[in-house]
């Protein structure tokens, strides 16, 4: 499956972005989805992930209550809402594909989009 990431940008403190991730193929449905990112100078960090058919989320802590993952089968499309934005979430975001089981480790998906910027400002 190939991913493509998109929404990302600038925003202020407070604000809200949604990032979506559009996968090629007809077998979206058979992938675990998931959410990363990569700020300046760390690592790439789990953010959010949601099952094949969207009934279970997991999500990092630091992001719990203010994100919330989605998908849409039919449009082959996982979303990335996130709300109450604060500079700390500026990064580089990344959608993540598995056929195997919701994880938060990055080495358990194994296919990548190639990340869209997101910068908020104080």
């Amino acid at each position: 499956v190939q991913l493509q990431a998109s929404g990302g940008g600038l925003v202020q403190a407070g604000g809200s972005l949604r990032l979506s991730c559009a996968a090629s193929g007809r077998t979206f449905s058979s992938y675990v989805m998931g959410w990363f990112r990569r700020a300046p100078g760390k690592d790439r960090e789990f953010v959010a992930a949601v099952s094949r058919s969207g009934s279970s989320t997991s999500y990092a802590e630091s992001v719990r209550g203010r994100f919330t993952i989605s998908r849409d089968n039919a449009k082959n499309t996982v979303y990335l809402q996130m709300n109450s934005l604060k500079p700390e979430d500026t990064a580089v975001y990344y959608c993540a594909a598995t056929r195997t089981v919701v994880t938060i480790s990055r080495n358990g998906y194994e296919h990548w989009g190639q990340g869209t910027q997101v910068t908020v400002s104080s």
